[in-house]
C-alpha cells in the first residue's frame, strides 16, 4: 500500500478488504456509492480522506455502517491497528442485507486485524437453538475451528459430529455443512476461515 497518511492507510485498508470480501471490483463500489473510481483508489491508498456523506454511501454500498470503518484517532493506535485487535476493538461481522447473524441467533466478531489476509479469525457465538441456517451450504475456501464453550452439532454433507468445549474441526468449506447450537446454553466456537468470505 502506498504512503498515505498512517490513519487513512488503515481507514483505506479496511475499505479495500471489505470490497475484496464481498467479490466486488473498484468500478462496481463506484457506481454503487456514486464515487469516481479514481477517489476510491486513492481512498484505498491512503491518500485521500472520504467525506462523511462519501464514507456512508461506501459502507452502505458494501452492506455494513459507518461505524465498521473507525478511523484511528492517532498514528500510533493506526500502527497498532495493523498487528493486534484490543477486545474493545473486534468488529462485528455482516453477511446479509439484515446486517448481521441475528435472525440465525448468532453473533460472529472478526479477530484478526483487518479482511485483506488470505484468512481470517473469527469467534462465533451461538445461542440455544441457532444454526447458520436450516439447509447445508458450500463456498470456496477451508474452515477450521474450536469449541471454546458449550456443543456445537456440525453437519457435514450426510454426517453429524457433536463437539464439546476442546474439540475442534477441519474441512473444505466446499463440502456442504451446516453448523447448530442444538443445546439449552450458549456456544462459543473461534474458526479460522481462508479466504475470509461473506459465506451465509
Amino acid at each position: 500500500m502506498e504512503g498515505g497518511k498512517p490513519e487513512l492507510l488503515s481507514l483505506g485498508t479496511d475499505i479495500r478488504g471489505m470490497r475484496k470480501a464481498l467479490g466486488m471490483t473498484l468500478k462496481i463500489l463506484a457506481a454503487k456509492s456514486d464515487t469516481s473510481v479514481g477517489f476510491l483508489s486513492l481512498v484505498e491508498r491512503g491518500l485521500k480522506r472520504p467525506s462523511v456523506g462519501t464514507l456512508q454511501r461506501v459502507s452502505e454500498a458494501l452492506g455494513t455502517e459507518a461505524g465498521w470503518f473507525h478511523e484511528p484517532s492517532t498514528s500510533d493506535e493506526a500502527e497498532e491497528r495493523r498487528y493486534v485487535v484490543r477486545h474493545e476493538g473486534q468488529k462485528r461481522l455482516a453477511y446479509t442485507k439484515f446486517r448481521s447473524t441475528d435472525y440465525l441467533g448468532m453473533v460472529d466478531e472478526l479477530l484478526t486485524p483487518s479482511l485483506n489476509a488470505g484468512m481470517a479469525l473469527v469467534r462465533t457465538t451461538l445461542a440455544p437453538g441457532a444454526s447458520t441456517g436450516d439447509e447445508l451450504y458450500a463456498h470456496d475456501g477451508e474452515e477450521t475451528g474450536v469449541v471454546i464453550f458449550g456443543e456445537l452439532t456440525l453437519h457435514i454433507g450426510k454426517k453429524k459430529f457433536v463437539l464439546q468445549a476442546g474439540d475442534s474441526f477441519g474441512f473444505g468449506s466446499d463440502k456442504p455443512h451446516r453448523y447448530s447450537n442444538d443445546s439449552a446454553g450458549e456456544t462459543v466456537i473461534v474458526m479460522a476461515l481462508a479466504p475470509i468470505a461473506f459465506r451465509y
